[in-house]
Parts: structure tokens; C-alpha cells; sequence
């Protein structure tokens, strides 16, 4: 029997795990044994450890596909067969005496349950212990071969290793340190963590990265806790909806963004789905496989083929910034395929990233255009005159949510208990000043301020208030879209972005917060909430023109005034009223029918001109 079992989890790093093996071969102590597990890699990985299967020592796994982390290293602890169990991930390095210094502090200490060496991290930085600001990695640990195991894709997948495991080990017996840097934590863009952890990484990144087919239970040490099992249950537990007679199938292409599961609406229609998507996208970028279901994914290595094969009537391609590049790829290879694209934003950063160009291909050769707002159609009209004459143009917000989550009860104002007035703000406090947090304050205007991973990143802005309006600043978590209405509609009014417009009327001067018509305005909509939001008489702008419309805004020019509206209980009322009777206005649901007419004039109007021009391009 080995001293030490080594489990080696991997996944696409074919070009790091030779490093790896070579030093676990350079070990000072050679009475191990190495339990390798592929967990499903597409890469050359098979081949580049082939070569050392000719030690005995070595035993290699390959899993047919990617079930996670804590999955992997439970294989290799079913394999195991020494009293201790090391780690070594196949994109870091163990130093010469590692191993042995580990053995050697466990059995310095028979209470010892767990072994931690110090490591080498983020390329010359050094800890004897913990890293700052992680957990215990991997190739620092050793423990004793127990009964407990990893928590698993089905339970949590987290970036959390005390959370996954460590914790556990504690609760057992003590930890030993070596004290001595015996391994290095090797720093790149793919390590898992940086895939899970928002802003670069998060669920929509790592579920590409570990091609994820089903639903997660999330949660990331930088981010909210995502339960895709649980909210999404009702969804997928209900039949699938038949094909209608006339239902078009539709290619949906690029990403979803928020709200991703509105694309059954168009299924419940009748209309088949399938998915293409962008193969970077950021965390806020929903891509497929979907939690939700009922649609059919492309593979994306031979999507042009896919395409050939399924006829789609229509793609429909969408919505941010990111999946430009990659619509612009699908529109100029399917000539002769209706082609339809709905842009939410924002085109001031495609100038910034350099794919302005392919934004005005999309918008120039595209057979349908659908814009955010009206404002955003018109503006694009000065960008390249003449393009909403040209073919089919429909306006509709790109983010709007699925009806599902408006059906709830509301709740009781919390104004009628604490006779002040309180506001929220679901997602960043945008042109609100922690003196404008004050001034509001003084006149008895409480303002809650909700998502938990956002307040990280406001936290000077959050001490700032705080200092100024102790008892009138509000923090609490996120709140998923099950609990909009129960939870929001507690507040006397929400606030819209704050802003004072610049444009004086000039469609030209306009600027993104002039265009947008921000996500949080359907979220305000389902708990019949008054938007507030700056008064900015002559100018142009999406949200002030929609709320006008619809006499569901609060308009202000002062602190001062604001509150003086908002203490106007027959006229606040009256605004709630307003919201409340329009808020399916603010569903996809509802916007379906037309939107599927749209897409009929579109096919209908798609014109051989169209294709030779996509195809000269």
C-alpha cells in the first residue's frame, strides 16, 4: 500500500499537465500512487498523459463527460487506496519535498484531520497558509482517507472549497501547516475560479466552459446564490407545448441576456425553438443549454451544417453588445434565410471595442430591425439615414420578463406602518449621490437598496451614505423574480436611473441613458410601482417619454419637490393605479402576438436583394 494517493482532477488542460506530472515524479517521497481524472476533456489530454501510464504508479480515468469538480475528486477518492490523500489539479506544480512535508505533519499530530502546506501564488506572491481572500486550494492539502466526500454538481457547484469539503475536515480534527512553501497555485485565465466568479466569469461562463447540459444550483464566493433547480421546477415539470399548425421554427442566436426564460412564450404559442450561441459571453449573457428548456441546441462546432439541416423560418438574433461579433458571423453566412436582429445595447461601446462595423452591418443587411425604444430606432436612423424605411422595423424591449413572475399577491406598504415615505432601488443607484441619500433623508425619505452582489461593488458609495443618512439607507439581498411583486410592491415608488439629459432635443446629442429603457422598469411594473425619475422637460429620452405615456412616472426637478410628491397620497395612488392596470405591458407574453406578425411581414418581405447584398459583403 502507497504512503499518499494523489488525485489528479483535469479538464482541457492538455498543455499545463505534463508540468504537473513531472512534479509529482521529482518527489522526494515516491511511495504514492496518482488516481488521474479526465472529466471528460475534448482536448489532446489522453495523449499527453499516455507516456507516463508506463508507471505503475499511474492510473488514469476518463469520464465520458464533464459532471464537476466534486464529482471528479470523489472518483479518485473511490480509487484511493493509501491512508492519505493529496491533491494535485493538473495545472499546478508541486515542489520536491511536498509530499513528504505533508505526511510528516499529519502524523506530528494524530488530531490532525486535515494538512496545509504554504503555497506559491499569482506568480511570485507566497502564503504559509491561507491565500487572502480564498480557501485552502487543492495541491496545498493532504488528509486522512475517511468516509466523507465532496459535495457534488447535483448539490452546489461553488468556488468555495471549504464549502465543498474542507469544512467537513474541520469539523473532524485540527488542521497541521507545514510552514513551508512545497507547491505554487498556478495563475491563468481558465482556473475554475475565475470562471465561476463574477464579473468576468459567473454561471453563463463556466456553464459554456464545463458544457453544463441541465440546471445549477450556483453560487460563487463574489456572487449571488442561483437556484436554477428550484426556479425553473414549474417550468420544466409542465408538458411541452404542441407544434402549431402554422408555427414557424425559429433559430434564436447570440444571447438572451436577463429574463431568458421569456422565450417560452413564443413556445407556448406553438412555434419551435432551437439555440446558437455566443461563445464568450459574460455573466449576465444567458446562453444554452437553457435551465428552462424547450429549446434545441445547436452544436456549436458545426453550427453552419446544424442550420442546413433544421430550415429554421427565421433567426432571430439578439441582444447585447458581446454577441455582435458573433451575429454578425451568422448573418453573413446564411443568405437566403430571413434574418431578424434586436439590439437592447448599447452601440457606444461597440465603438469603444472596435465591432461598430458589424453593428452596422447587422442593422444595415438585416431583414428585420428591433430596437429597445424608439428613441434607439431613430437615433440609429441619423447613424445610417434612411434604415428604418428600408425593411420591417419593430420596437420592443429586449430584457422584458416572462408573465409567470407577475402573478404573485402584493404586499402591504411599509409607509402605512412607519408614516414615512419608502423607496427602492433594485440593482445600482445610478445618479444618486450619497448627498442626494441626505437631502431625502432630512424630509423623511427612506431609500432600500437591493442586491447584496452589487453593494460590493458600491461600498464607498454605500459608507459614504451611510455616514450622512444612518438610519434612512436600506441594504438588502437580491431578490429573484418569484418575489418581485411580494417584495417590491411594500415601497411607495422606484427608482429609475437619475439623470439630467444633455441632448436639448437633439436626437445626435443623445447618449445611452437618453436611448435605454432600463431592465429595472419591468421589475418596478410587476409590483405596480411609480417610477422616479429626473424631470427633463425638451429633452429625449426613452424612459421619460414611456413613463409620460403611460402616466406611470414620478418627475422631479428637486429633492424637495420629489418628496412633496411623493407625500401626495391621492395623487400617488392614482400613479400606482395607472402601473398596476398596465403592467402586462411590461411582459413579453403579452407583446407575442404582434411580435410573431412582425416576424411573418419579415418572411413575407425577405428579398433576394437582401441575400446578394448579405453574400457581397
Amino acid at each position: 500500500m502507497p504512503q499518499a494517493s494523489v488525485v489528479m482532477p483535469t479538464f482541457q488542460q492538455s498543455r499545463f499537465i505534463r508540468r504537473a506530472l513531472d512534479s509529482l515524479l521529482a518527489q522526494s517521497l515516491d511511495d504514492w500512487e496518482l488516481i488521474i481524472i479526465d472529466d471528460g476533456s475534448q482536448d489532446d489530454t489522453g495523449s499527453a498523459v499516455l507516456p507516463y501510464l508506463e508507471d505503475a504508479r499511474v492510473r488514469y480515468v476518463r469520464l465520458p463527460r464533464n459532471g464537476g469538480l466534486g464529482a471528479a475528486l470523489n472518483q479518485g477518492l473511490a480509487r484511493a487506496r493509501a491512508p492519505r490523500v493529496a491533491y494535485l489539479p493538473s495545472d499546478d506544480v508541486y515542489y520536491r519535498d511536498h509530499l513528504l512535508a505533508l505526511c510528516q505533519a499529519l502524523d506530528a499530530n494524530p488530531r490532525a484531520s486535515l494538512a496545509c502546506a504554504g503555497v506559491r501564488h499569482h506568480y511570485n506572491r507566497s502564503a504559509e497558509g491561507h491565500i487572502a481572500g480564498y480557501p485552502l486550494q487543492l495541491v496545498q492539502c493532504m488528509h486522512r482517507q475517511g468516509s466523507e466526500r465532496w459535495l457534488e454538481r447535483s448539490q452546489i457547484e461553488s468556488d468555495d472549497l471549504e464549502r465543498l469539503f474542507w469544512g467537513k475536515l474541520r469539523l473532524a480534527g485540527d488542521v497541521a501547516y507545514t510552514g513551508h512553501v512545497t507547491c505554487e497555485w498556478v495563475d491563468h485565465p481558465h482556473q475554475r475560479h475565475k470562471v465561476m466568479q463574477e464579473p468576468v466569469g459567473g454561471i453563463n461562463p463556466f456553464r459554456l466552459r464545463y458544457r453544463v447540459q441541465e440546471p445549477l444550483r450556483f453560487h460563487s464566493t463574489v456572487g449571488n446564490a442561483i437556484d436554477e433547480v428550484a426556479h425553473y421546477a414549474a417550468m420544466r415539470a409542465r408538458p411541452a407545448t404542441a407544434s402549431a399548425p402554422d408555427g414557424l421554427k425559429i433559430l434564436l442566436a447570440g444571447e438572451l441576456a436577463y429574463n431568458a426564460e421569456r422565450v417560452l412564450a413564443l413556445e407556448e404559442q406553438g412555434h419551435t425553438l432551437y439555440g446558437l450561441w455566443m461563445q464568450e459571453p459574460y455573466w449576465y449573457n444567458s446562453i444554452g443549454p437553457l435551465p428552462f428548456g424547450r429549446v434545441t441546441e445547436l452544436a456549436h462546432d458545426q453550427w453552419r451544417e446544424e442550420i442546413a439541416r433544421i430550415k429554421p423560418d427565421l433567426i432571430y438574433a439578439q441582444l447585447n453588445w458581446q454577441a455582435v461579433p458573433f451575429a454578425h458571423e451568422v448573418l453573413m453566412s446564411t443568405a437566403g434565410i430571413p434574418f431578424v436582429w434586436h439590439f437592447k445595447e448599447g452601440p457606444f461601446i461597440c465603438m469603444e471595442k472596435g465591432t461598430w462595423p458589424q453593428l452596422i452591418d447587422l442593422f444595415r443587411y438585416a431583414d428585420g430591425r428591433m430596437f429597445a425604444s424608439a428613441e434607439m430606432r431613430d437615433w440609429f436612423d441619423t447613424v445610417v439615414p434612411g434604415l428604418s424605411h428600408t425593411r420591417p422595423c419593430f420596437v420592443l424591449d429586449g430584457d422584458l420578463p416572462k408573465k409567470d413572475w407577475f402573478e404573485q399577491s402584493a404586499g402591504e406598504l411599509l409607509s402605512s406602518c412607519s408614516g414615512e415615505i419608502h423607496t427602492v432601488v433594485p440593482g445600482r443607484p445610478m445618479g444618486l449621490h450619497p448627498q442626494t441619500v441626505a437631502e431625502l433623508a432630512q424630509r423623511g425619505v427612506h431609500l432600500h437598496f437591493y442586491g447584496d452582489f452589487t453593494q460590493g461593488q458600491w461600498r464607498e458609495w454605500i459608507a459614504k451614505a451611510r455616514a450622512l443618512a444612518p438610519a434612512h439607507l436600506h441594504l438588502h439581498a437580491n431578490v429573484e423574480q418569484a418575489r418581485w411583486v411580494q417584495e417590491f410592491s411594500r415601497y411607495d415608488a422606484g427608482w429609475l436611473h437619475a439623470f439630467v439629459s444633455e441632448n436639448h432635443g437633439e436626437l445626435r446629442r443623445a447618449n445611452w441613458d437618453d436611448l435605454n429603457i432600463p431592465a429595472r422598469m419591468a421589475t418596478l411594473a410587476a409590483a405596480g410601482l411609480p417610477m422616479i425619475q429626473r424631470a427633463n422637460p425638451g429633452a429625449i429620452v426613452a424612459s421619460q417619454t414611456l413613463a409620460r405615456e403611460l402616466g406611470i412616472g414620478v418627475f422631479y426637478d428637486t429633492v424637495a419637490g420629489l418628496a412633496h410628491q411623493l407625500r401626495e397620497r391621492s395623487a400617488m395612488e392614482a400613479v400606482r393605479a395607472n402601473v398596476w392596470a398596465q403592467r402586462a405591458l411590461f411582459t413579453f407574453d403579452h407583446h407575442v402576438p404582434d411580435l410573431v406578425a412582425f416576424f411573418r411581414t419579415v418572411i413575407a418581405s425577405a428579398s433576394g436583394a437582401s441575400s446578394s447584398a448579405r453574400s457581397a459583403a
